[in-house]
């Protein structure tokens, strides 16, 4: 409230006083009216537009409350958080600390605030009630609107609670309002507590308790002794006066308070002592059979007078009196029986079939039943048949083997209760996962959904590592450490300038600065490093001297020793003596080398060219060797007549070296059309006989692609098109890449590749190796007759040769016998035989 409000409150206070006292001198009356204006000032000042709770009515504690709730200053105690003005809260009517509803609804389910009830975490007072419901402070409004001329979480009407004072009627008479309500400011008359004295008019909140010196007198509890207590507060106490009292029955007595059971009293007896009563009846035969009772006991329940029919009661005794049965005169004789079958239910059977008693009409109870029930578990899911003669010692209902598998209220585990009876499976296990601070675990009985934040705080600063920035008291769990905008003042690894902020790890972030660092092989020196790498590959081979001094290491610039495995595993270089090929052995210095089989591959071709073919040398060694025993043998006939034979030729290296394959019918075949093309003067350039278009294909790319045609068609397919791609394209290349296949696969890719002029390479290892091929334009081109093409012609089969046409001389009968040599007989054709 400012000055001038102020101001303005106490004139219009003041001129009111004026216009009610008049020029009345009469001091009650100006204390009687002066003490109304107090009691209704508040409602003026609302009149006037100038009401303001913060500075009048209330303490200080209250004020500060309320502008911490309007500014958005006061924290929950549950969360230490910030109470939003439109938050929904709760306030202890005890402490009349405030809280988000949702706060201390966790609070009041947590183990933590248990204790008979639940306790308020600012004051500890035990409430029974949990809170559900977001009202005001006055609680006549749920879920208030927050009106900015109002208080926040106030309704903006009028309070109306009663004040703490237990002798003061008065509602509170100003709005809505956080905290306590203030003292009743109205004047009162006074009496003490008896009743007996009255005082003065004074106020009503400031009164104190007014007791006078006279005896209560007042009569007590047992309505026959009275209070000898000086004037005191509230009921008189109970009479202490201890008195004898015995049951209705008369056999039990004890000592209690005057007054105890005073209603109780009939006459006798204050109290049943709940055994039986065991008075003789009016008929001075039989004893009462009830419990301890007031009042006169019940007739004898065998009296002639009250037993109407026979035992069973299916007959009325009037009835047998006709049959000549003799009259009933007192409650000893027997009752007479019917002779019918009794009939009475029996506590055994069931609702569909009830068993009956069989015996003659009798007296007393019914013996046992001789037959069977059906009784059923408790969830319905088995029965049982048991004698009827052992259901009064056993439960009706027993319990089954049958494990409940109905989900719990949590959603997660299964009920698994034996004969499980239950509506609503609740989880009585306990959450236990990790709660949003990662320190804490649930201790929640299971639920659905996310848990619930950890409600723990600390009550100690949090800093960042420097120190500069701060976070005060109260911290949620979990909370991490305040962001710093200060340069980072740990010590570092290197001397470079630091670029990053003080933080909350304890590792500090990577050195980026750029330097100059030799490669791991020392290579070379590399610029524009980040301090903070350590290993620098340059990309080159390392090419060190290794210790066999006999190979250099072959891995990309590496750390550490050449040799990781401990020696040298490379093919060692050394000549063979037998073929002059390296020894391809792994390193073994200090040793001769193994007399191992030679794998070099050797490139043999037959004398005219066509034939080529790679094969291992120890196959060629193995073919020379065959050709020279074959040369060696044909001339045994010299050495026999002792001509001298030299067979240096056959035995040197330079001989073994050229070894070759043999010509073949196609050699010869194009040998013959060579021939006949030179003799017909056919140009060298033309390819009239496909010379060129099948000496392209090797005798092994033709075997594999005999054996599978579908594969080989299927490759020059997709090398075809992509010839014709890159020559047509703007491209200088075009790369195709096949799917992983086996050896024998690839090996026809490479050998069709090189046909066609295209790159082949193999990548990966297997069983995922697979090969690439690169079409370059200009270079690369298409043969003039395929592979497929070729085959399928060798395939065909072809027509027979013609028969030829001979004149025979002989006789019919010589022609017979004659006629199958004759067609054998394939006439010799020379067709170089030209007569000019």
């Amino acid at each position: 409230m400012t000055l001038s409000d102020k101001c303005l409150n106490e004139r219009v206070i003041f001129h009111f006083r004026l216009h009610l006292l008049g020029k009345n001198d009469n001091l009650s009356k100006k204390k009687y009216f002066c003490g109304l204006i107090e009691l209704f000032s508040p409602i003026f000042f609302m009149i006037c537009g100038k009401y303001n709770i913060h500075s009048r009515n209330l303490s200080p504690h209250d004020r500060c409350l309320i502008e911490q709730l309007s500014e958005e200053k006061y924290e929950c105690m549950v969360c230490c958080d910030v109470i939003r003005l439109m938050a929904p809260v709760w306030s202890c009517q005890s402490c009349f600390h405030v809280f988000h509803l949702n706060c201390i609804k966790k609070w009041a389910r947590s183990p933590a605030s248990q204790a008979d009830g639940w306790r308020c975490p600012a004051c500890q007072n035990v409430a029974l009630k949990h809170p559900t419901s977001y009202t005001c402070f006055c609680g006549k409004v749920t879920n208030p609107e927050w009106q900015r001329s109002e208080i926040p979480h106030s309704c903006g009407d009028m309070c109306g609670k009663k004040r703490s004072g237990a002798d003061c009627n008065h509602p509170c008479n100003i709005l809505c309002h956080p905290g306590p309500c203030p003292q009743c400011p109205a004047f009162v008359t006074k009496a003490c507590i008896c009743g007996r004295t009255r005082y003065s008019p004074m106020r009503c909140g400031q009164a104190t308790v007014l007791q006078c010196d006279k005896v209560c007198g007042a009569v007590l509890n047992c309505a026959e002794h009275t209070c000898s207590q000086v004037c005191h507060r509230g009921q008189c106490q109970p009479c202490q006066l201890l008195v004898q009292q015995v049951c209705y029955c008369g056999v039990t007595s004890r000592e209690v308070l005057c007054g105890t059971d005073k209603d109780g009293f009939d006459g006798s007896g204050h109290f049943s002592c709940q055994k039986l009563c065991g008075k003789m009846l009016e008929c001075e035969a039989h004893q009462c059979q009830q419990v301890c009772h007031p009042g006169p006991c019940q007739p004898c329940p065998r009296s002639p007078s009250l037993v109407k029919t026979c035992p069973c009661g299916q007959t009325p005794l009037a009835k047998l009196l006709e049959l000549g049965y003799s009259e009933r005169q007192s409650c000893s004789d027997l009752i007479p029986s019917c002779g019918k079958t009794c009939n009475k239910p029996l506590a055994c059977g069931s609702s569909d079939s009830i068993h009956i008693c069989e015996k003659l009409c009798h007296e007393g109870s019914c013996g046992p039943c001789s037959l069977t029930s059906t009784i059923r578990c408790r969830c319905g899911f088995k029965t049982k048949e048991v004698p009827c003669e052992t259901i009064h010692n056993e439960e009706l209902v027993f319990t089954c083997e049958k494990r409940c598998n109905k989900k719990r209220s949590c959603g997660r585990h299964k009920c698994g209760e034996l004969c499980c009876v239950s509506v609503e499976h609740k989880c009585h296990l306990i959450c236990g996962y990790k709660l949003n601070c990662g320190l804490h675990r649930c201790q929640e009985p299971c639920h659905r959904g996310n848990c619930e934040p950890c409600w723990q705080s600390s009550f100690d600063e949090l800093t960042c590592h420097c120190g500069q920035s701060v976070l005060y008291p109260p911290i949620a769990c979990g909370t991490k450490p305040p962001e710093c905008k200060n340069l980072c003042t740990r010590r570092h690894e290197c001397d470079h300038p630091v670029f990053h902020n003080c933080h909350s790890e304890e590792k500090c972030p990577p050195c980026t600065y750029l330097t100059q660092k030799w490669c791991m092989g020392k290579h070379e020196q590399r610029n524009n490093i980040p301090c903070h790498l350590q290993d620098i590959s340059c990309g080159l081979t390392c090419n060190k001297e290794l210790p066999c001094e006999m190979h250099h290491c072959k891995r990309l610039c590496h750390r550490g020793e050449c040799l990781a495995e401990g020696s040298c595993h490379q093919p060692c270089t050394l000549p063979r003596p037998d073929c002059g090929h390296p020894c391809a052995a792994p390193c073994h210095k200090g040793s001769s080398c193994p007399r191992t089989t030679c794998t070099a591959k050797v490139a043999l071709q037959c004398d005219c060219g066509r034939r080529k073919e790679t094969v291992h040398c120890t196959d060629a060694a193995t073919s020379y060797q065959r050709y020279a025993a074959i040369a060696m043998a044909s001339k045994l006939s010299d050495m026999q007549l002792g001509d001298s034979v030299d067979i240096g030729q056959l035995i040197t290296k330079k001989e073994l070296k050229q070894t070759r394959l043999e010509c073949d019918q196609e050699c010869a075949t194009l040998e013959r059309n060579r021939r006949l093309a030179e003799a017909l003067q056919i140009d060298s350039s033309a390819d009239p006989f496909n010379i060129r278009s099948t000496s392209i294909y090797s005798d092994s790319l033709k075997e594999d692609a005999r054996k599978d045609l579908k594969f080989v068609t299927e490759v020059e397919e997709e090398i075809k098109n992509l010839v014709e791609l890159t020559n047509k394209g703007k491209q200088p290349k075009r790369s195709q890449c096949f799917p992983p296949m086996n050896r024998e696969h690839r090996k026809i890719i490479h050998e069709l590749a090189e046909v066609y002029a295209v790159e082949s390479v193999s990548y990966d290892s297997e069983p995922k190796r697979n090969v690439v091929i690169t079409a370059h334009k200009g270079k690369s081109a298409c043969p003039a007759s395929s592979l497929t093409s070729l085959i399928e012609r060798e395939m065909t089969v072809r027509a027979p040769p013609p028969i030829a046409h001979i004149k025979q001389h002989s006789s019919k009968a010589a022609s017979g016998s004659t006629w199958s040599k004759m067609v054998k007989e394939e006439p010799v054709i020379d067709y170089f035989d030209v007569q000019d």
